[in-house]
């Protein structure tokens, strides 16, 4: 089965850039579809966006659209969450998530996830 490890979290500045790294260990990355969500405390799972197999089609959320860019590269087995002008709302733990199935947007489809990584965004 995929492991999946987030990185590149950190504390940014409002309107700052983080890029996330997930990385995948495996020989199958290629065959998942991949998500990227996130949580803060006391609140629901959030879809963020994602991507399928080949990473030719990605969608995000409204919240995020113009903002995040979805990226993978299955040569590296890696899928990158590029995160511009960031908000004090987009505090959170962000998660990757792979699944077989299909690119969805909810959190039920993804059955592997990675240990998430935290965004602070505060001056």
């Amino acid at each position: 089965q995929e492991q999946l490890v987030e990185s590149g979290g950190g504390l940014v500045q409002p309107g700052g850039s983080l890029r996330l790294s997930c990385a995948a260990s495996g020989r199958t990355f290629s065959s998942y579809n991949m998500g990227w969500f996130r949580q803060a405390p006391g609140k629901e799972r959030e879809f963020v966006g994602g991507c399928n197999r080949s990473g030719g089609d990605t969608y995000y959320a409204d919240s995020v659209k113009g903002r995040f860019t979805i990226s993978r590269d299955n040569a590296k087995n890696t899928i990158y969450l590029q995160m511009n002008s960031l908000k004090s709302e987009d505090t959170a733990v962000y998660y990757c998530a792979a699944n077989r199935l299909w690119p969805m947007r909810s959190s039920a489809v993804y059955n592997i996830w990675g240990q998430g990584t935290q965004v602070t965004v505060s001056s």
